[in-house]
């Protein structure tokens, strides 16, 4: 089958238009990056979407690898969970009436995790704790937040993220262990109280 000529020209345009499109951009996005003003700066803002197209694979990852816990929530647990907590988490995300000063000043800006949300909810105590879990172990990138599967047990990690299942409901020990927090001379009372 041949075509006419003004059709195989227009073809041949096409065929040559899209590679050419797909370098200039290229090309362009790079001199941008390297010459123009992208946001690096925590002050900086953010791309139009960019905390929406990082959830994307976020939730994705996580739905695949989301495990339950391996034993219940105990009230020896969750005091081990709240001293777990006030050693490694409390200064990024703050403790029952006390917000880290540092979560200001980062970007993403961290989730202050005693805090009532919009919703009424109290931090993450809405996930399943496997999220939770999840994103202590393995950590979140380009967010500050670290993984944790290398400093913690497995057993530490389940203890902070079932505490953090209560938030919205601590017994008065593990309440009693997290205001230790104010009356130490760090900004949040963390780093103080690991036992």
């Amino acid at each position: 089958m041949a075509f006419q000529p003004k059709t195989r020209d227009l073809l041949r345009g096409v065929l040559l238009g899209v590679p050419i499109t797909l370098i200039l951009l290229a090309v362009g996005g790079f001199i941008y990056l390297r010459y123009g003003n992208p946001p690096v700066a925590t002050a900086d803002p953010p791309f139009p979407y960019e905390e929406r197209i990082v959830q994307i694979p976020l939730n994705a990852r996580i739905d695949r690898q989301l495990s339950a816990p391996p034993f219940s929530s105990s009230g020896q647990d969750l005091d081990s969970g709240a001293r777990i907590y006030l050693h490694q988490c409390a200064v990024c995300h703050g403790t029952p009436g006390h917000d880290s000063p540092l979560a200001k000043w980062m970007y993403p800006t961290i989730p202050q995790l005693w805090e009532k949300h919009k919703n009424g909810v109290v931090g993450v105590s809405d996930d399943d704790p496997g999220e939770t879990y999840w994103k202590i172990a393995n950590g979140i990138r380009l967010t500050g937040m670290p993984a944790f599967s290398h400093i913690l047990s497995q057993t530490e990690m389940w203890q902070v993220a079932l505490l953090l299942k209560r938030a919205d409901s601590v017994p008065p020990s593990v309440g009693a262990i997290l205001s230790e927090a104010s009356s130490t001379d760090s900004p949040t009372g963390a780093g103080a109280h690991a036992k």
